[in-house]
């Protein structure tokens, strides 16, 4: 059996639910309501203590009423016969025009200072207290609950003085009053005050709901956008009336939509080339195995092709998975910073042995060279540039590579002795299975090399320039094909090298 969630786990739980437009209601909603509360229980408590007071002033007049009805008179029960007491003629009728209806009731006792008991009701107990050190009230009043009866009641004692043709005295006189009257104006108050905070709290209401329903209609209107697009629809997210804290989210959700369109695009494409692509030669594998099982050539020379047409198809598929391979690069994480040097010379020491097949004057002149990029995207680079340079380089001629760098850059120079490149070849060289031709070369073998060359310079954020060189009397002399990317940490500029 589950154990019983918390009050706080199922706070969370519920607040996880809660949709945007219920979070900013009950947010804005919540305190408001919680103040509203506190404000009428100590709107309720002045009230209370002004009632108190109104009422206290009644009952102080009833005892100054029945002052009014005090006297001093000769003691005769003394044995001298000169002392002198208080008396009261005090009728109950004295009280009813302080009586606001008949809801409450009044008594009242007058004692003298020992306590005994000149008029009014005598099991109203006596008081024992003492004055106020500070009163609001001109007169020596005290006001206590007490219970009378079973009823609890408001009591107000007044000391007295009484002066008569038979001398002074001072008389204690209690007035108590049953508290349905008060209780009763508490109520109205309550209620009244209620029912005010109540309308304030529906205004309240009212007008959080019409905000938050007009502050949240950008976001269904975009929610609704999102909504209607097909499967496919990866445009930009029209939303320019909409304020300024949804800027941010739409304009990252339009960049990410911007990086998945081209990655589809880019996925399309290599789809369509692949498929495009592979097609011939697996159709010449084809043909090729059926020559051979029928015996129109000689088995030898049939595995010399088919060996040779598998070659170029495995050449062709590696290029295609670098080429895509550099595309995942571009959504990878910040590069590792590399001496580019060290891996021009691996390279050229992978590739020393077509070299030498070919007999080349192979030079080699390198610096360190850090930059920020991926050890694999260099050396498909640099493989790239090199062997093709190699196969358009005659027999016996020169191929030189050299790497130097500047303040801010780092240069790759490959020079080979080749036929060069036309205008005309310049305009699609580095598109995808353009192959260009010079002559009776080939330049970029399967069509990938460069294109794969200029995918990689792009994403490292460099530059690929294929330069023909000329003699004297103008024709080529070979091509100079020079890669240039921006160093990992440039020094700064010298100051004092101005001066």
């Amino acid at each position: 059996m589950p154990e019983p969630l918390s009050l706080l786990e199922r706070w969370h739980r519920l607040h996880e639910h809660l949709s945007l437009r219920a979070y900013l209601l009950l947010g804005i909603l919540g305190p408001v309501v919680l103040l509203v509360l506190l404000n009428t229980v100590s709107v309720y408590r002045e009230a209370l203590e002004s009632a108190d007071t109104a009422y206290d002033r009644t009952l102080l007049a009833s005892a100054k009423s029945i002052g009014e009805h005090l006297d001093i008179a000769r003691d005769t029960s003394s044995g001298s016969g000169t002392g002198t007491l208080v008396t009261a003629t005090v009728p109950y009728s004295a009280l009813e025009a302080f009586e606001a209806d008949n809801r409450s009731r009044m008594y009242f006792r007058v004692s003298d200072m020992q306590g005994r008991m000149i008029s009014g009701f005598e099991d109203l107990p006596v008081w024992h207290g003492q004055l106020p050190a500070r009163s609001v009230y001109a007169a020596l009043v005290d006001f206590y609950d007490a219970e009378f009866r079973g009823q609890p009641v408001r009591v107000a004692v007044l000391l007295q003085p009484v002066a008569g043709r038979e001398g002074v005295g001072m008389a204690t006189i209690q007035v108590a009053e049953t508290l349905e009257l008060r209780h009763t104006l508490a109520r109205a108050l309550l209620l009244g005050t209620l029912w005010r905070q109540a309308a304030l709290i529906a205004v309240i209401a009212g007008v959080v709901v019409w905000v938050v329903q007009r502050a949240t209609r950008p976001v269904r209107q975009l929610s609704a956008q999102l909504q209607q697009r097909g499967d496919g629809d990866l445009t930009p997210l029209l939303a320019d009336e909409a304020p300024r804290e949804l800027q941010p989210l739409i304009d990252a959700n339009n960049a990410m939509m911007a990086r998945l369109a081209q990655l589809l695009d880019h996925q399309k494409r290599f789809v369509r080339d692949a498929s495009h692509q592979l097609r011939t030669p697996l159709a010449v594998l084809k043909t090729q195995v059926q020559s051979a099982r029928r015996g129109d050539i000689d088995a030898r020379q049939a595995l010399a092709e088919i060996e040779h047409t598998v070659d170029g198809a495995t050449e062709l598929a590696n290029q295609m998975l670098a080429l895509a391979k550099v595309e995942q690069l571009r959504h990878q994480g910040q590069a590792p910073v590399l001496d580019w040097d060290h891996l021009v010379r691996d390279v050229a020491l992978d590739l020393s042995a077509l070299i030498a097949d070919h007999g080349l004057e192979f030079s080699i002149e390198t610096e360190t060279a850090p930059v920020r990029a991926h050890a694999w995207a260099l050396r498909e680079l640099v493989r790239n540039l090199l062997h093709n340079a190699i196969k358009n380089t005659p027999e016996g001629s020169a191929l030189a590579v050299r790497l130097r760098s500047d303040a801010r850059h780092a240069a790759l120079t490959i020079t080979d002795s080749g036929p060069g490149i036309s205008a005309a070849q310049r305009e699609h060289l580095f598109r995808p299975f353009a192959a260009g031709r010079s002559g009776d070369n080939l330049r970029s073998g399967a069509g990938l090399g460069l294109a794969i060359c200029q995918e990689i310079v792009q994403s490292l954020g460099g530059a690929l320039v294929l330069d023909n060189r000329l003699a004297p009397d103008g024709h080529i002399t070979g091509l100079d094909a020079t890669v240039r990317l921006p160093l990992a940490n440039p020094p700064l500029p010298d100051p004092d090298a101005s001066r």
